[in-house]
Protein backbone atom coordinates (compact mmCIF):
# COMPACT_ATOMS: atom_id res chain seq x y z
CA UNK A 1 0.00 0.00 0.00
CA UNK A 2 3.01 2.83 0.91
CA UNK A 3 4.61 1.26 -2.20
CA UNK A 4 1.92 2.39 -4.44
CA UNK A 5 1.14 5.74 -2.94
CA UNK A 6 4.54 6.58 -3.28
CA UNK A 7 4.52 5.51 -6.96
CA UNK A 8 0.90 7.86 -7.05
CA UNK A 9 3.00 10.91 -5.69
CA UNK A 10 5.77 10.40 -7.82
CA UNK A 11 3.34 9.76 -11.20
CA UNK A 12 1.32 13.01 -9.88
CA UNK A 13 4.64 15.18 -9.65
CA UNK A 14 5.51 13.85 -13.02
CA UNK A 15 2.49 15.11 -14.54
CA UNK A 16 2.25 18.56 -12.82
CA UNK A 17 5.88 19.66 -13.18
CA UNK A 18 5.63 17.90 -16.77
CA UNK A 19 2.19 20.69 -17.24
CA UNK A 20 3.81 23.42 -15.33
CA UNK A 21 6.99 23.43 -17.88
CA UNK A 22 4.89 23.26 -20.70
CA UNK A 23 2.65 26.35 -19.74
CA UNK A 24 5.81 28.32 -19.30
CA UNK A 25 7.18 27.38 -22.66
CA UNK A 26 4.43 28.18 -24.08
CA UNK A 27 3.86 31.28 -22.86
CA UNK A 28 7.48 32.55 -23.82
CA UNK A 29 8.63 35.10 -26.14
CA UNK A 30 10.79 31.43 -27.96
CA UNK A 31 7.24 30.26 -28.18
CA UNK A 32 5.88 33.23 -29.36
CA UNK A 33 8.25 33.28 -32.06
CA UNK A 34 7.80 29.81 -33.18
CA UNK A 35 4.18 30.00 -34.35
CA UNK A 36 4.18 33.62 -35.46
CA UNK A 37 4.22 34.01 -39.33
CA UNK A 38 6.72 35.73 -41.34
CA UNK A 39 4.20 36.17 -44.51
CA UNK A 40 0.51 36.03 -43.17
CA UNK A 41 -1.51 36.42 -46.67
CA UNK A 42 -4.89 37.24 -46.89
CA UNK A 43 -8.36 35.68 -46.38
CA UNK A 44 -9.67 34.80 -50.40
CA UNK A 45 -12.60 32.31 -49.51
CA UNK A 46 -15.24 33.89 -47.98
CA UNK A 47 -17.35 30.74 -46.79
CA UNK A 48 -21.15 31.21 -45.87
CA UNK A 49 -22.30 31.08 -42.31
CA UNK A 50 -25.23 29.30 -43.21
CA UNK A 51 -23.04 25.91 -43.51
CA UNK A 52 -23.20 26.39 -39.98
CA UNK A 53 -26.74 25.91 -39.78
CA UNK A 54 -26.66 22.53 -38.80
CA UNK A 55 -24.13 22.86 -35.75
CA UNK A 56 -24.81 26.05 -34.61
CA UNK A 57 -27.35 26.77 -31.91
CA UNK A 58 -28.89 30.12 -31.95
CA UNK A 59 -31.68 32.32 -31.75
CA UNK A 60 -33.95 33.26 -34.57
CA UNK A 61 -34.62 36.86 -33.79
CA UNK A 62 -31.39 38.39 -34.74
CA UNK A 63 -29.45 40.67 -32.64
CA UNK A 64 -28.01 44.18 -32.96
CA UNK A 65 -24.36 44.22 -31.45
CA UNK A 66 -24.91 48.03 -31.29
CA UNK A 67 -27.05 47.26 -28.30
CA UNK A 68 -24.75 45.74 -26.04
CA UNK A 69 -21.18 46.92 -24.52
CA UNK A 70 -19.07 43.89 -25.65
CA UNK A 71 -16.09 45.97 -25.15
CA UNK A 72 -16.22 45.94 -21.32
CA UNK A 73 -16.54 42.30 -21.22
CA UNK A 74 -13.22 41.63 -21.88
CA UNK A 75 -12.50 43.15 -18.24
CA UNK A 76 -15.16 40.91 -17.07
CA UNK A 77 -13.11 38.65 -14.27
CA UNK A 78 -16.40 36.95 -12.95
CA UNK A 79 -17.67 35.21 -15.64
CA UNK A 80 -18.39 31.56 -14.99
CA UNK A 81 -16.21 28.91 -17.28
CA UNK A 82 -19.66 28.13 -19.36
CA UNK A 83 -19.79 31.89 -20.32
CA UNK A 84 -16.46 32.45 -20.59
CA UNK A 85 -16.10 29.82 -23.76
CA UNK A 86 -19.13 31.19 -25.22
CA UNK A 87 -17.63 34.51 -25.45
CA UNK A 88 -14.44 33.68 -26.34
CA UNK A 89 -15.36 31.36 -28.60
CA UNK A 90 -17.39 33.68 -31.05
CA UNK A 91 -19.77 31.38 -31.85
CA UNK A 92 -22.17 34.55 -30.96
CA UNK A 93 -21.08 36.00 -34.42
CA UNK A 94 -24.01 34.10 -36.25
CA UNK A 95 -26.68 35.49 -34.03
CA UNK A 96 -25.78 38.75 -35.18
CA UNK A 97 -27.79 40.99 -37.61
CA UNK A 98 -25.97 41.13 -40.77
CA UNK A 99 -27.08 44.89 -40.35
CA UNK A 100 -24.54 45.44 -37.58
CA UNK A 101 -21.86 47.57 -37.65
CA UNK A 102 -19.10 45.93 -39.10
CA UNK A 103 -17.50 48.57 -37.02
CA UNK A 104 -18.06 48.06 -34.15
CA UNK A 105 -18.08 44.47 -34.38
CA UNK A 106 -14.25 44.62 -35.31
CA UNK A 107 -13.21 46.61 -32.80
CA UNK A 108 -14.28 44.14 -30.37
CA UNK A 109 -11.99 41.73 -32.47
CA UNK A 110 -9.25 43.89 -32.07
CA UNK A 111 -9.83 44.60 -28.51
CA UNK A 112 -9.72 40.73 -28.01
CA UNK A 113 -6.63 40.45 -30.19
CA UNK A 114 -5.05 43.16 -27.81
CA UNK A 115 -5.72 40.94 -24.64
CA UNK A 116 -5.03 37.61 -26.38
CA UNK A 117 -2.47 38.06 -29.19
CA UNK A 118 -0.04 35.71 -27.36
CA UNK A 119 -0.75 32.13 -26.10
CA UNK A 120 -2.93 32.38 -23.35
CA UNK A 121 -3.66 28.89 -21.12
CA UNK A 122 -7.86 29.90 -20.76
CA UNK A 123 -8.95 31.62 -24.13
CA UNK A 124 -6.51 29.18 -26.56
CA UNK A 125 -7.87 26.40 -25.48
CA UNK A 126 -8.29 23.55 -28.48
CA UNK A 127 -12.25 23.68 -28.61
CA UNK A 128 -12.09 27.05 -27.92
CA UNK A 129 -10.03 27.97 -30.60
CA UNK A 130 -10.62 26.32 -33.27
CA UNK A 131 -14.36 27.62 -32.84
CA UNK A 132 -13.36 30.89 -32.99
CA UNK A 133 -11.53 30.36 -36.62
CA UNK A 134 -14.11 29.37 -38.07
CA UNK A 135 -16.69 31.97 -36.61
CA UNK A 136 -14.44 35.05 -37.40
CA UNK A 137 -13.77 33.41 -40.96
CA UNK A 138 -17.32 32.16 -41.75
CA UNK A 139 -18.77 35.85 -40.67
CA UNK A 140 -15.95 37.45 -42.78
CA UNK A 141 -19.15 39.92 -43.87
CA UNK A 142 -18.88 41.19 -40.39
CA UNK A 143 -15.58 40.29 -39.13
CA UNK A 144 -13.41 41.48 -42.21
CA UNK A 145 -15.11 43.27 -45.26
CA UNK A 146 -14.91 46.61 -45.53
CA UNK A 147 -11.76 46.75 -43.30
CA UNK A 148 -8.70 48.73 -43.28
CA UNK A 149 -5.05 47.63 -43.64
CA UNK A 150 -3.82 47.87 -40.59
CA UNK A 151 -6.82 45.63 -39.17
CA UNK A 152 -6.55 43.07 -41.86
CA UNK A 153 -3.14 42.57 -40.99
CA UNK A 154 -3.98 41.89 -37.02
CA UNK A 155 -6.79 39.80 -38.09
CA UNK A 156 -4.63 37.76 -40.38
CA UNK A 157 -1.82 37.32 -38.39
CA UNK A 158 -3.58 36.41 -34.94
CA UNK A 159 -5.59 33.74 -37.18
CA UNK A 160 -2.02 32.05 -38.54
CA UNK A 161 -0.80 32.66 -35.30
CA UNK A 162 -3.61 30.71 -33.32
CA UNK A 163 -3.73 27.94 -36.12
CA UNK A 164 0.35 27.53 -35.80
CA UNK A 165 -0.47 26.71 -31.95
CA UNK A 166 -3.46 24.43 -32.51
CA UNK A 167 -1.44 22.24 -35.13
CA UNK A 168 1.31 21.88 -32.39
CA UNK A 169 -1.08 21.02 -29.86
CA UNK A 170 -4.31 18.99 -31.23
CA UNK A 171 -2.98 15.40 -30.97
CA UNK A 172 -1.91 15.92 -27.89
CA UNK A 173 -5.91 17.10 -26.86
CA UNK A 174 -7.76 14.41 -24.79
CA UNK A 175 -11.17 14.55 -26.31
CA UNK A 176 -11.96 13.28 -29.23
CA UNK A 177 -14.50 15.87 -30.63
CA UNK A 178 -11.94 18.93 -29.94
CA UNK A 179 -9.97 17.06 -32.06
CA UNK A 180 -12.83 17.32 -34.99
CA UNK A 181 -13.51 20.55 -34.30
CA UNK A 182 -9.55 21.62 -34.64
CA UNK A 183 -9.32 19.82 -38.04
CA UNK A 184 -12.14 21.56 -39.57
CA UNK A 185 -10.80 24.89 -38.24
CA UNK A 186 -7.58 24.11 -40.10
CA UNK A 187 -8.83 22.81 -42.89
CA UNK A 188 -11.10 25.89 -43.41
CA UNK A 189 -7.83 28.24 -43.14
CA UNK A 190 -5.85 26.00 -45.56
CA UNK A 191 -8.61 26.76 -48.13
CA UNK A 192 -9.31 30.83 -47.15
CA UNK A 193 -6.55 31.28 -47.03
CA UNK A 194 -5.22 29.57 -50.33
CA UNK A 195 -3.27 27.40 -48.30
CA UNK A 196 -0.09 29.13 -48.03
CA UNK A 197 1.28 27.30 -45.49
CA UNK A 198 0.59 24.24 -45.99
CA UNK A 199 -2.66 23.81 -43.89
CA UNK A 200 -4.77 22.35 -46.18
CA UNK A 201 -2.70 19.10 -46.38
CA UNK A 202 -2.03 19.27 -42.45
CA UNK A 203 -6.15 19.48 -41.58
CA UNK A 204 -6.56 16.33 -43.65
CA UNK A 205 -4.19 14.78 -42.35
CA UNK A 206 -4.86 15.08 -39.23
CA UNK A 207 -8.58 14.32 -40.20
CA UNK A 208 -7.36 10.49 -41.41
CA UNK A 209 -5.61 9.71 -38.72
CA UNK A 210 -8.39 11.26 -36.01
CA UNK A 211 -10.72 8.87 -38.33
CA UNK A 212 -8.38 5.81 -38.08
CA UNK A 213 -8.19 6.42 -34.26
CA UNK A 214 -12.16 6.99 -33.59
CA UNK A 215 -14.04 5.11 -35.71
CA UNK A 216 -14.82 1.62 -36.11
CA UNK A 217 -14.49 -1.20 -39.31
CA UNK A 218 -18.53 0.43 -40.03
CA UNK A 219 -16.98 4.28 -39.64
CA UNK A 220 -19.34 3.72 -36.80
CA UNK A 221 -17.87 5.69 -33.52
CA UNK A 222 -15.86 3.53 -31.04
CA UNK A 223 -17.38 5.19 -28.14
CA UNK A 224 -20.59 3.71 -29.78
CA UNK A 225 -22.17 7.32 -29.11
CA UNK A 226 -25.07 8.12 -30.90
CA UNK A 227 -24.86 12.14 -30.85
CA UNK A 228 -21.04 11.61 -31.42
CA UNK A 229 -22.08 9.50 -34.55
CA UNK A 230 -24.42 12.89 -35.68
CA UNK A 231 -21.75 15.46 -34.18
CA UNK A 232 -18.92 13.80 -36.69
CA UNK A 233 -21.47 13.84 -40.05
CA UNK A 234 -22.34 17.39 -39.46
CA UNK A 235 -18.71 18.27 -39.22
CA UNK A 236 -17.78 16.05 -42.38
CA UNK A 237 -20.66 17.57 -44.24
CA UNK A 238 -19.57 21.43 -43.43
CA UNK A 239 -15.88 20.27 -44.31
CA UNK A 240 -17.77 18.80 -47.50
CA UNK A 241 -19.72 22.26 -48.19
CA UNK A 242 -16.16 24.00 -47.61
CA UNK A 243 -14.36 22.84 -50.38
CA UNK A 244 -17.25 22.67 -52.88
CA UNK A 245 -18.48 26.82 -51.72
CA UNK A 246 -14.66 27.24 -52.57
CA UNK A 247 -14.36 25.41 -55.47
CA UNK A 248 -11.87 23.04 -55.09
CA UNK A 249 -11.30 19.49 -55.46
CA UNK A 250 -13.48 17.23 -53.08
CA UNK A 251 -10.64 14.42 -51.12
CA UNK A 252 -12.42 10.84 -51.51
CA UNK A 253 -12.25 10.07 -48.11
CA UNK A 254 -14.21 12.63 -47.51
CA UNK A 255 -16.77 11.50 -49.25
CA UNK A 256 -16.53 7.56 -48.27
CA UNK A 257 -16.49 8.96 -44.52
CA UNK A 258 -19.93 10.94 -45.33
CA UNK A 259 -21.01 7.73 -47.26
CA UNK A 260 -20.59 5.65 -44.25
CA UNK A 261 -21.91 7.89 -41.40
CA UNK A 262 -24.79 8.58 -43.42
CA UNK A 263 -25.73 5.22 -43.59
CA UNK A 264 -25.51 4.69 -39.41
CA UNK A 265 -27.23 8.20 -39.55
CA UNK A 266 -30.01 6.27 -41.78
CA UNK A 267 -30.08 3.32 -39.29
CA UNK A 268 -30.37 4.92 -36.31
CA UNK A 269 -32.81 7.71 -37.07
CA UNK A 270 -34.75 6.95 -40.61
CA UNK A 271 -37.01 4.06 -39.23
CA UNK A 272 -38.15 6.05 -35.92
CA UNK A 273 -38.01 9.46 -36.10
CA UNK A 274 -36.85 9.80 -32.50
CA UNK A 275 -34.53 10.45 -30.11
CA UNK A 276 -32.91 7.01 -29.50
CA UNK A 277 -31.61 6.62 -25.61
CA UNK A 278 -28.17 5.01 -25.63
CA UNK A 279 -24.62 5.94 -24.50
CA UNK A 280 -24.95 9.81 -23.42
CA UNK A 281 -27.73 10.56 -26.45
CA UNK A 282 -30.37 13.02 -25.39
CA UNK A 283 -33.78 14.02 -26.73
CA UNK A 284 -32.40 16.59 -29.37
CA UNK A 285 -34.20 15.92 -32.69
CA UNK A 286 -32.75 15.86 -35.96
CA UNK A 287 -35.76 17.36 -37.92
CA UNK A 288 -33.36 20.57 -38.28
CA UNK A 289 -30.95 18.51 -39.53
CA UNK A 290 -32.86 16.59 -42.16
CA UNK A 291 -34.30 19.96 -43.59
CA UNK A 292 -30.32 20.57 -43.43
CA UNK A 293 -30.12 18.00 -45.38
CA UNK A 294 -32.56 18.51 -47.55
CA UNK A 295 -31.45 21.49 -48.66
CA UNK A 296 -28.12 20.22 -49.33
CA UNK A 297 -29.15 17.74 -51.62
CA UNK A 298 -28.09 14.84 -49.08
CA UNK A 299 -30.07 11.56 -48.88
CA UNK A 300 -28.99 8.77 -47.10
CA UNK A 301 -30.33 5.03 -47.18
CA UNK A 302 -30.14 2.47 -44.44
CA UNK A 303 -28.88 -0.92 -45.58
CA UNK A 304 -28.25 -2.53 -42.56
CA UNK A 305 -30.24 -4.22 -39.27
CA UNK A 306 -26.73 -4.18 -37.18
CA UNK A 307 -24.46 -1.40 -36.95
CA UNK A 308 -22.29 -0.02 -34.03
CA UNK A 309 -23.41 -2.51 -31.55
CA UNK A 310 -26.99 -1.99 -31.91
CA UNK A 311 -29.85 -4.19 -33.25
CA UNK A 312 -33.05 -3.15 -34.64
CA UNK A 313 -35.95 -4.77 -35.74
CA UNK A 314 -38.14 -2.81 -37.88
CA UNK A 315 -41.63 -3.28 -39.33
CA UNK A 316 -43.68 -0.19 -41.21
CA UNK A 317 -45.07 1.24 -38.10
CA UNK A 318 -43.24 -0.25 -35.13
CA UNK A 319 -39.67 -0.87 -34.24
CA UNK A 320 -36.93 -2.10 -31.73
CA UNK A 321 -33.71 -1.17 -31.29
CA UNK A 322 -30.97 -2.94 -28.86
CA UNK A 323 -27.63 -2.83 -27.47
CA UNK A 324 -25.96 -5.81 -28.08
CA UNK A 325 -22.46 -4.20 -28.17
CA UNK A 326 -19.45 -4.77 -25.44
CA UNK A 327 -18.24 -1.48 -23.48
CA UNK A 328 -16.14 0.68 -25.32
CA UNK A 329 -12.32 1.29 -24.92
CA UNK A 330 -11.61 3.47 -21.59
CA UNK A 331 -10.26 6.13 -23.64
CA UNK A 332 -13.61 6.26 -25.34
CA UNK A 333 -15.77 5.51 -22.32
CA UNK A 334 -16.35 9.90 -21.04
CA UNK A 335 -20.16 9.37 -21.89
CA UNK A 336 -21.15 5.28 -22.21
CA UNK A 337 -23.75 4.16 -20.13
CA UNK A 338 -24.00 0.26 -18.35
CA UNK A 339 -27.31 -0.62 -20.47
CA UNK A 340 -26.00 -3.98 -22.18
CA UNK A 341 -29.08 -5.43 -23.67
CA UNK A 342 -31.08 -2.67 -22.84
CA UNK A 343 -33.82 -1.88 -25.62
CA UNK A 344 -36.52 0.79 -26.62
CA UNK A 345 -39.58 -0.06 -28.39
CA UNK A 346 -41.21 3.10 -30.34
CA UNK A 347 -44.97 2.51 -32.06
CA UNK A 348 -46.23 5.11 -34.43
CA UNK A 349 -43.71 7.78 -33.83
CA UNK A 350 -44.13 7.55 -29.98
CA UNK A 351 -41.64 5.17 -27.46
CA UNK A 352 -43.29 2.65 -25.56
CA UNK A 353 -40.31 1.23 -23.93
CA UNK A 354 -37.58 3.48 -23.20
CA UNK A 355 -33.91 4.29 -21.27
CA UNK A 356 -34.13 7.15 -19.25
CA UNK A 357 -31.83 8.94 -21.00
CA UNK A 358 -28.16 11.24 -19.63
CA UNK A 359 -27.69 14.11 -17.25
CA UNK A 360 -24.43 15.25 -19.54
CA UNK A 361 -23.24 17.53 -16.43
CA UNK A 362 -20.34 15.82 -15.42
CA UNK A 363 -19.86 17.78 -12.59
CA UNK A 364 -23.03 16.74 -11.42
CA UNK A 365 -24.23 13.93 -8.56
CA UNK A 366 -26.92 12.54 -11.22
CA UNK A 367 -24.51 12.20 -14.49
CA UNK A 368 -22.89 9.22 -12.33
CA UNK A 369 -26.90 7.62 -11.93
CA UNK A 370 -27.78 8.16 -15.36
CA UNK A 371 -24.80 5.76 -16.22
CA UNK A 372 -26.34 2.93 -14.36
CA UNK A 373 -27.94 0.16 -15.40
CA UNK A 374 -31.08 0.73 -12.77
CA UNK A 375 -31.73 3.74 -15.35
CA UNK A 376 -32.10 1.27 -18.49
CA UNK A 377 -34.67 -1.14 -19.96
CA UNK A 378 -32.14 -4.22 -18.71
CA UNK A 379 -31.78 -6.68 -16.12
CA UNK A 380 -29.49 -5.65 -12.69
CA UNK A 381 -28.08 -7.81 -10.34
CA UNK A 382 -27.45 -7.18 -6.86
CA UNK A 383 -28.23 -3.55 -7.44
CA UNK A 384 -24.59 -3.52 -9.59
CA UNK A 385 -24.41 -1.62 -12.85
CA UNK A 386 -22.71 -4.06 -15.53
CA UNK A 387 -19.72 -1.80 -15.73
CA UNK A 388 -18.12 -0.05 -12.95
CA UNK A 389 -16.40 4.08 -13.50
CA UNK A 390 -13.88 5.89 -12.34
CA UNK A 391 -14.01 9.33 -11.48
CA UNK A 392 -11.14 12.01 -12.24
CA UNK A 393 -11.57 15.20 -11.24
CA UNK A 394 -12.78 17.96 -13.64
CA UNK A 395 -14.03 15.06 -16.23
CA UNK A 396 -16.59 12.68 -16.88
CA UNK A 397 -15.80 8.73 -15.10
CA UNK A 398 -14.44 6.26 -17.04
CA UNK A 399 -14.95 2.75 -17.82
CA UNK A 400 -12.89 0.60 -15.26
CA UNK A 401 -14.28 -2.48 -15.64
CA UNK A 402 -15.95 -3.06 -18.79
CA UNK A 403 -17.91 -5.92 -20.20
CA UNK A 404 -18.01 -8.27 -23.47
CA UNK A 405 -20.61 -10.45 -25.41
CA UNK A 406 -20.10 -14.10 -25.27
CA UNK A 407 -22.90 -14.99 -27.88
CA UNK A 408 -25.39 -12.69 -30.09
CA UNK A 409 -27.68 -14.49 -32.95
CA UNK A 410 -30.14 -12.65 -35.04
CA UNK A 411 -32.52 -14.30 -37.11
CA UNK A 412 -34.98 -12.67 -39.50
CA UNK A 413 -37.75 -15.19 -41.12
CA UNK A 414 -40.93 -13.83 -42.75
CA UNK A 415 -43.76 -12.59 -39.29
CA UNK A 416 -40.29 -13.64 -37.29
CA UNK A 417 -37.67 -11.63 -36.00
CA UNK A 418 -35.18 -12.70 -33.23
CA UNK A 419 -31.96 -11.29 -31.30
CA UNK A 420 -30.48 -13.11 -28.65
CA UNK A 421 -27.46 -12.10 -27.17
CA UNK A 422 -25.58 -12.56 -23.41
CA UNK A 423 -22.73 -10.55 -21.69
CA UNK A 424 -20.30 -11.57 -19.02
CA UNK A 425 -20.68 -8.49 -16.52
CA UNK A 426 -21.48 -10.47 -13.82
CA UNK A 427 -19.31 -13.64 -14.76
CA UNK A 428 -16.32 -12.57 -12.55
CA UNK A 429 -17.72 -11.44 -9.66
CA UNK A 430 -20.56 -13.61 -9.06
CA UNK A 431 -20.53 -16.70 -11.66
CA UNK A 432 -23.91 -15.42 -13.48
CA UNK A 433 -24.66 -14.50 -17.20
CA UNK A 434 -27.34 -11.95 -18.53
CA UNK A 435 -28.63 -13.68 -21.56
CA UNK A 436 -31.75 -11.89 -23.17
CA UNK A 437 -33.74 -12.62 -25.99
CA UNK A 438 -36.48 -10.77 -27.95
CA UNK A 439 -39.01 -12.07 -30.37
CA UNK A 440 -41.07 -9.84 -32.93
CA UNK A 441 -43.97 -11.11 -34.40
CA UNK A 442 -44.58 -7.94 -36.94
CA UNK A 443 -48.26 -9.01 -37.82
CA UNK A 444 -49.43 -9.40 -34.38
CA UNK A 445 -47.73 -6.44 -33.32
CA UNK A 446 -46.21 -8.61 -30.10
CA UNK A 447 -43.06 -8.50 -28.65
CA UNK A 448 -41.87 -11.89 -26.35
CA UNK A 449 -38.71 -11.36 -24.05
CA UNK A 450 -36.66 -14.35 -22.09
CA UNK A 451 -34.33 -12.92 -19.69
CA UNK A 452 -32.02 -15.96 -18.70
CA UNK A 453 -29.90 -15.77 -15.63
CA UNK A 454 -27.44 -18.48 -16.35
CA UNK A 455 -24.82 -20.42 -13.30
CA UNK A 456 -21.40 -20.97 -14.48
CA UNK A 457 -20.10 -20.75 -11.14
CA UNK A 458 -22.91 -19.95 -8.56
CA UNK A 459 -21.78 -18.55 -5.09
CA UNK A 460 -25.03 -17.43 -2.81
CA UNK A 461 -28.00 -15.78 -3.58
CA UNK A 462 -28.56 -12.62 -4.93
CA UNK A 463 -31.65 -9.88 -5.82
CA UNK A 464 -32.67 -9.04 -9.06
CA UNK A 465 -34.82 -6.64 -11.06
CA UNK A 466 -35.48 -5.95 -14.99
CA UNK A 467 -36.62 -2.73 -15.32
CA UNK A 468 -38.98 -1.52 -18.46
CA UNK A 469 -38.98 2.40 -18.53
CA UNK A 470 -41.35 4.58 -19.60
CA UNK A 471 -41.30 8.10 -20.67
CA UNK A 472 -42.96 10.80 -18.43
CA UNK A 473 -46.55 11.38 -20.35
CA UNK A 474 -46.98 7.60 -20.58
CA UNK A 475 -50.42 6.43 -18.34
CA UNK A 476 -50.19 2.55 -16.84
CA UNK A 477 -52.26 0.88 -14.60
CA UNK A 478 -52.48 -2.77 -13.15
CA UNK A 479 -55.03 -4.88 -13.98
CA UNK A 480 -57.48 -6.42 -11.37
CA UNK A 481 -55.85 -9.45 -11.05
CA UNK A 482 -52.70 -8.06 -11.04
CA UNK A 483 -51.76 -9.72 -13.25
CA UNK A 484 -51.23 -8.04 -16.27
CA UNK A 485 -50.16 -4.00 -16.65
CA UNK A 486 -52.39 -1.72 -19.30
CA UNK A 487 -49.78 1.15 -20.80
CA UNK A 488 -51.70 3.77 -22.19
CA UNK A 489 -49.39 5.30 -25.62
CA UNK A 490 -51.16 8.52 -26.52
CA UNK A 491 -54.17 6.80 -27.11
CA UNK A 492 -52.69 3.43 -28.15
CA UNK A 493 -53.26 0.30 -26.00
CA UNK A 494 -50.47 -2.41 -24.84
CA UNK A 495 -50.28 -4.71 -22.35
CA UNK A 496 -47.46 -6.05 -20.77
CA UNK A 497 -47.42 -9.55 -18.56
CA UNK A 498 -45.09 -11.97 -17.59
CA UNK A 499 -44.67 -15.17 -15.86
CA UNK A 500 -42.90 -14.03 -12.51
CA UNK A 501 -45.72 -13.23 -9.95
CA UNK A 502 -43.91 -10.20 -8.45
CA UNK A 503 -44.56 -7.70 -11.46
CA UNK A 504 -44.90 -4.03 -9.75
CA UNK A 505 -45.07 -0.50 -11.04
CA UNK A 506 -42.13 1.30 -9.91
CA UNK A 507 -41.06 5.35 -10.02
CA UNK A 508 -38.28 6.37 -11.00
CA UNK A 509 -35.90 9.46 -12.93
CA UNK A 510 -35.82 10.50 -16.47
CA UNK A 511 -33.32 12.19 -17.90
CA UNK A 512 -34.53 12.58 -21.74
CA UNK A 513 -33.98 16.21 -21.99
CA UNK A 514 -30.42 17.89 -21.78
CA UNK A 515 -29.68 18.35 -18.34
CA UNK A 516 -32.72 18.14 -16.47
CA UNK A 517 -34.26 15.21 -14.34
CA UNK A 518 -38.41 14.23 -13.65
CA UNK A 519 -40.04 11.77 -12.98
CA UNK A 520 -41.12 8.58 -14.69
CA UNK A 521 -42.68 5.13 -14.28
CA UNK A 522 -41.16 1.96 -14.94
CA UNK A 523 -42.47 -1.97 -14.94
CA UNK A 524 -40.53 -4.22 -12.51
CA UNK A 525 -40.05 -7.67 -12.31
CA UNK A 526 -37.53 -8.58 -9.29
CA UNK A 527 -36.99 -12.12 -7.72
CA UNK A 528 -33.96 -13.89 -6.30
CA UNK A 529 -31.02 -16.02 -7.89
CA UNK A 530 -31.08 -19.74 -6.52
CA UNK A 531 -28.97 -22.28 -7.44
CA UNK A 532 -31.15 -23.65 -10.79
CA UNK A 533 -30.98 -21.48 -14.39
CA UNK A 534 -33.88 -18.93 -14.25
CA UNK A 535 -35.77 -17.73 -16.99
CA UNK A 536 -38.32 -14.78 -17.20
CA UNK A 537 -40.62 -14.50 -19.38
CA UNK A 538 -42.61 -11.52 -20.43
CA UNK A 539 -44.69 -9.74 -23.53
CA UNK A 540 -45.82 -6.54 -24.70
CA UNK A 541 -48.33 -6.88 -27.16
CA UNK A 542 -50.18 -3.97 -28.67
CA UNK A 543 -54.01 -4.22 -27.86
CA UNK A 544 -56.76 -4.33 -30.92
Amino acid sequence: MVFNNLLNFINNSYIFSKKKISSLYLGSNVYNRKITSSIVGSLEYYPSPSLLDSIIKYDKKKINIENYSLNKIWNNKKLKKKDYKSLNSFYWLFSLDLRSSKKETQNIILQWIAKNHRYNSKSWEVDMLAKRIIAWTSNSRLTYEDSDTDYRDKFNAVIKKQINHLVNEIEGSERVDDKMIGCAAIILTGLSYQDKDGYLKIGLSLLKKLVKFSFDNDSFPKSRSIRQLCFYLKYFILIREWFKESQSEIPDFINENIYYLGQAYAFIWQNNKVDLLFNGNNETGNTDFDHYLKKLGYNFQNQSNELGGYVALNSKKTSLLMDVGASPDKKFSSNYQAGTLSFEIISNGKKLICNSGYFQNHNHQLNELSKSSAIHSTLILDDRSSCKFNKTKNESSKISHGLKILKKNIVFEKNYWKINAAHDAYLKQYGIIHEREIEFYPEQIKFIGYDKIILKNYTKNLKFEIRFHLEPNIKIMKTQDSKSILIDLDGEGWKFNSNNNNMNIDNGLYFGVKDSVVDNQNIVISGMTNDQNQTIKWEITKLK
